[in-house]
């Protein structure tokens, strides 16, 4: 057994106390004290003043070190803050304006400059305005409450006149109806936050008792072709258009699915104006046949209706009514060899079974923090919205990609409609109206990319947010005349289209972005601080849980959030009136990442040779030179002036909150207003072309 030391016994103790310093360099230095016996048992004085003057010595040695790294670390972030100034001075001088964009004619990019972006400019100087009348107002040392006004105010003068009038203004015309305004949001936003707790709770419910879509025949069955053979015929799509960065790793994958070749049908559907990439395409769809699978390239001239148009094209073929189950994968979509031994077998014996989606991920979530911010809103999307509305209810949004459908279902609904820019949730609402039920596979995945520009996700929200818009107007009415039940048309109306396509943006807008700063000028008008603060941070808290390794990234989710808010009020906007935005179809931009892992499977499940890996390419042709040759322009950055308006907006709220000292509200507005400020600039994301 080890010794016990008594410090404090007599005869035992060291005189002085000593603090060892150990230092490699002056960066990486510990220290060990060793505590120090009482006073009263030092014998010699002389002794006792000569320890203390040691120890002061060897103090003085540990917080000169100390003084020596926080020296260093001020220094790194000087040096952090410089790089980052001259990054953003470097970004900004090569940058455009949302406005300098290309054009047909300049009349068309005159008519993008809507009553919208006047109302933030004309909002914004007038803030400027109040600003610098109350900061006048303050430093004169007159006090904002109303009680007193007629009693403190008498006729001092032009500006005092003045500033009476306009406290009196607002505290008899604007505080009241400003007050409706907020009440009315926060009970929306109450609502909505309500909504999202459910679904949590139903997420929770459904990890708690292991609920999982399990299919009549198992995957070990089907694979020894025992219970009945069900291999029935399947058509796979490749909708693409100018994608020549990923249509490689695309047609790689879905001519490696483990499906018998003779029940099984590829069509690569070419929307490609570019000559170049059809090239590219066609060879490879060449290079694939001459490996014998069933591959054919479709290219359409006129490319009228955008993706419903090039997908009611192919299902125009004759030969489409051989087969009874199609596959719709988009160009960035490689999936896994046994995709369909994981999703086909959930139709048998299922007739009621219209469609099973897969789950997507992200081979590029973590490339930026762009990236990082998409994974955990649509990690809550599959986890959570997907998974709870397909076990409880049957019924979910199809997602355009990764997903099977019966193509009896897609008949008997009506088929591809080029009505709207969302043509997958236009055909899962008629679905649904039919009668047929939805299947979401969360444990099945199919790789895929995410925007990393800020440029090509504004494009893509804008879509998205217009689209489910504009399919509210046309389909409303069929969804009230239809046979379904009293709680599935308040789930399709109220829940799926208001509260989650039309109230959310409303609210994240119309409260965080204006009613919030009218509130610092129309003091009389409050936001208390858990609307401002403790539920957003809440509601933030239940969307990152999907996403649990994006917790550090919390902070900048609520508020980058409430900056995409801007977007897609916008979008919500002009797809409900039918503006002329609501009907723009932009190709998102990919850039061609593979994942290694993936390569690994494949190479192990398939045993192919190098050269027809998923995403290794063979030997470059002259097509393939000319079209990076082609591809290599200048990247700049954007200016978004909205963006920037609800910046200088906010900004100038956070300093006008400071004379009426409300904290939580600064903080709010001081960060949110930065967050406009770093994508108003795009310093967020990947520069575009």
């Amino acid at each position: 057994m080890a010794p016990k030391f008594d410090w404090w016994a007599k005869g035992n103790h060291r005189k002085g106390t000593p603090v060892v310093v150990k230092m490699e360099n002056p960066n990486n230095w510990s220290m060990v004290e060793i505590e120090s016996p009482a006073e009263q048992d030092f014998l010699v004085e002389g002794r006792r003043e000569k320890s203390r003057n040691k120890n002061a010595r060897q103090l003085t040695w540990v917080l000169l070190l100390k003084a020596h790294r926080a020296a260093g670390c001020l220094t790194s972030l000087g040096s952090a803050l410089i790089a980052l100034g001259t990054a953003v001075r470097r970004r900004i001088a090569v940058g455009r304006t949302d406005t300098e964009i290309s054009s047909p004619s300049p009349a068309i990019t005159k008519s993008k400059s809507r009553f919208f972006y006047l109302c933030l400019k004309l909002f914004l100087w007038l803030s400027l305005m109040l600003l610098a009348f109350e900061a006048a107002a303050y430093f004169k040392e007159w006090h904002f409450e109303t009680p007193k006004l007629q009693l403190q105010f008498g006729i001092r003068g032009f500006f005092d006149s003045v500033y009476t009038f306009w406290v009196l203004l607002r505290v008899e015309y604007l505080a009241p109806p400003l007050q409706f305004l907020a009440n009315a949001c926060i009970v929306l936003f109450l609502i909505q936050s309500l909504d999202r707790l459910i679904l949590c709770v139903g997420c929770f419910w459904i990890r708690f008792k292991k609920i999982k879509p399990e299919p009549k025949i198992a995957i070990s069955d089907l694979e020894s072709g025992e219970d009945g053979f069900f291999l029935p015929m399947v058509l796979v799509q490749i909708p693409m258009c100018n994608e020549k960065e990923v249509y490689q790793q695309s047609i790689a994958a879905v001519c490696n699915l483990d499906w018998p070749r003779s029940k099984i049908l590829i069509q690569i559907l070419d929307d490609s104006n570019d000559p170049i990439t059809q090239s590219l395409i066609k060879e490879e769809v060449h290079k694939w046949q001459k490996e014998g699978a069933r591959i054919v390239y479709r290219h359409r001239v006129n490319r009228e209706g955008y993706k419903a148009g090039n997908l009611k094209s192919a299902m125009n073929c004759s030969y489409v009514k051989d087969y009874e189950f199609v596959a719709i994968f988009d160009a960035d979509f490689q999936p896994l060899p046994d995709f369909l031994k994981k999703t086909i077998p959930h139709f048998k014996d299922n007739e009621e079974l219209g469609l099973v989606q897969a789950r997507w991920s992200f081979v590029n979530k973590e490339e930026n923090l762009l990236t990082r911010l998409q994974n955990i809103n649509l990690a809550f999307h599959f986890e959570v919205e997907q998974q709870v509305n397909s076990v409880f209810l049957n019924f979910f949004g199809f997602n355009g990609t990764a997903g099977v459908w019966r193509i009896k279902a897609l008949e008997d609904s009506g088929g591809w409609l080029e009505r709207t820019t969302v043509e997958d949730m236009d055909i899962a609402v008629r679905a649904h109206l039919h009668g047929w039920k939805f299947i979401f596979l969360n444990d099945v995945e199919c790789i895929c990319e995410l925007p990393e520009s800020y440029e090509a996700y504004r494009k893509q929200q804008h879509r998205w947010h217009s689209g489910p818009m504009q399919l509210f107007r046309l389909c409303l009415p069929a969804v009230i005349k239809s046979k379904i039940s009293i709680g599935k048309k308040f789930n399709l109306i109220f829940l799926f289209f208001l509260l989650r396509k039309l109230i959310l943006p409303f609210y994240s807008f119309t409260l965080f972005c204006i009613i919030l700063p009218m509130t610092m000028f129309v003091p009389e008008a409050e936001l208390p601080a858990w609307v401002v603060c403790y539920i957003p941070a809440t509601m933030s808290f239940l969307n990152i849980l999907p996403a649990p390794k994006s917790f550090p990234f919390i902070v900048p989710y609520l508020l980058f959030e409430n900056t995409m808010s801007v977007t897609k009020f916008n979008a919500m906007v002009s797809g409900l009136f039918q503006l002329g935005s609501a009907y723009e179809w932009v190709v998102t931009k990919k850039s061609g990442r593979s994942s290694e892992g993936d390569l690994a499977a494949l190479v192990e499940k398939e045993g192919k040779k190098t050269k027809h890996q998923r995403g290794v390419s063979a030997p470059e042709t002259d097509a393939e030179k000319k079209a990076q040759k082609k591809d290599k322009k200048k990247k700049h950055n954007r200016i978004y002036m909205k963006e920037l308006s609800l910046a200088f907006l906010l900004l100038t709220a956070a300093t006008r909150s400071l004379l009426s000292a409300q904290g939580i509200h600064f903080y709010f507005l001081l960060f949110q207003g930065i967050s406009f400020l770093l994508v108003g600039l795009d310093l967020i994301g990947e520069q575009v072309e």
